[in-house]
């Protein structure tokens, strides 16, 4: 079946329930939620470790699933977002330390009635992206978005996925940052310059920031269902977050992704059982400044994820010692052959300004084992393998 064949025809989730989470599996590996929690990496077994991504392309048993179901299909089927969710922790068995729900940060503009496809070759497109406020106004935010029943499928794969794991490592839910969405929905897929969403915000600010609050009330009331689903760490990811000025960010970005914390916290208290909110790990790609790191850490996440263009001491200076740090090799290193591999990482651990070195020197704060970004498909899966056995290897040299 060609991809230009398949069409989406996901099962119904509307008759989904939200589990009791006391009756899912006992948690076995809490290393991720201990490293969440600032923990010095040095007092662990070994920092845990996970890869952005790695339920993906670069697995040919994710290929395979591909090859008989469009990506819409796979992301609305909780059966086989399970299935592709578990390959990763199956093939690399004992070393990885958490899971992450496969689905799609736009599943989000789905639920709030735009359509999006994702094209062979192309990547996610937008057939009718936002053309302007006014256009906002009768499409984004004169509508109701019912979260519960437009992503019930996203929680039923959560749930699913708690039970298949049977408690050997926790699952990660996740959203997009309202700026990274609100780029998609006005450009109409992905894009070098991001000059219609910039163009929008210089020219009616105002009218910018109700859509960005509207998707972030939307992904709040995501991200705290999929809490109640049985996700035990959650994500943001504001993968375009390096494409403003700083005054841009401070006005367009950080407002939106400082709220969500609060807001989840809020919806899972006021739940007639009320639920605890679990750590929460915020992404900015392209975020290099001391300043914007600093406020990163400043908003009620518990990790402030890093891509590769920092290094772990600057972000641990920078921060303060106030959250865990995730990161931070670069994907392309995966690409370069075992003995690259080897050295990076010995590098990103032990090098002068490495994660291990800073802990070992008594620089406080937690280290989630990650890439600066996600796996991209060319990778060898023993490559990947190559490089969470160095990174056991390293701390073995405690």
């Amino acid at each position: 079946m060609t991809s230009s064949e398949q069409v989406d025809h996901p099962p119904s989730t509307d008759s989904y329930e939200f589990p009791s989470l006391s009756s899912l599996p006992t948690l076995k590996n809490d290393l991720l939620l201990q490293s969440a929690s600032n923990k010095n990496p040095l007092t662990l077994s070994h920092p845990p470790i996970w890869v952005m991504r790695q339920a993906g392309r670069y697995l040919p048993e994710f290929q395979k699933v591909r090859a008989e179901h469009s990506f819409f299909t796979v992301c609305r089927t909780p059966e086989l977002a399970t299935e592709v969710t578990m390959q990763p922790i199956r093939r690399y068995d004992g070393l990885l330390d958490a899971s992450i729900i496969f689905s799609d940060i736009l599943v989000v503009p789905q639920a709030m009635g735009m359509e999006v496809q994702m094209l062979g070759g192309v990547g996610p497109h937008f057939p009718s992206p936002l053309t302007g406020p006014e256009d906002a106004q009768s499409r984004i935010l004169d509508r109701t978005t019912d979260t519960r029943k437009e992503l019930s499928y996203v929680y039923a794969a959560i749930t699913e996925t708690r039970k298949a794991l049977d408690g050997k490592v926790p699952l990660i839910g996740f959203c997009a940052g309202a700026w990274t969405l609100f780029g998609y929905m006005v450009e109409g897929g992905g894009s070098k310059t991001w000059e219609k969403a910039k163009k929008w915000i210089y020219r009616d600010p105002e009218s910018a920031k109700k859509v960005l609050q509207r998707i972030t009330e939307v992904s709040a009331e995501y991200l705290a269902m999929q809490v109640q689903a049985g996700a035990q760490l959650l994500q943001v990811f504001d993968t375009n977050a390096d494409c403003l000025t700083p005054t841009g960010f401070n006005t367009f970005i950080l407002p939106y992704l400082a709220q969500l914390p609060t807001l989840v916290a809020s919806h899972l208290s006021s739940l007639p059982t009320p639920l605890p909110c679990p750590p929460m790990t915020v992404f900015a790609k392209g975020i290099h400044s001391s300043t914007q790191l600093l406020s990163l850490s400043k908003i009620g996440y518990q990790t402030v994820g890093l891509d590769w263009g920092v290094t772990p001491r600057f972000a641990r200076v920078a921060t303060e010692g106030r959250v865990a740090l995730q990161g931070n090799l670069d994907p392309s290193i995966l690409h370069a052959g075992r003995e690259a591999i080897e050295r990076e990482v010995k590098e990103m651990c032990w090098g002068q300004d490495g994660f291990l070195t800073c802990a070992k020197e008594g620089l406080d704060g937690g280290w989630i084992v990650n890439l600066g970004h996600g796996i991209t498909p060319g990778v060898d899966p023993e490559d990947l393998r190559w490089f969470l056995e160095c990174v056991r290897k390293e701390f073995e040299k405690k």
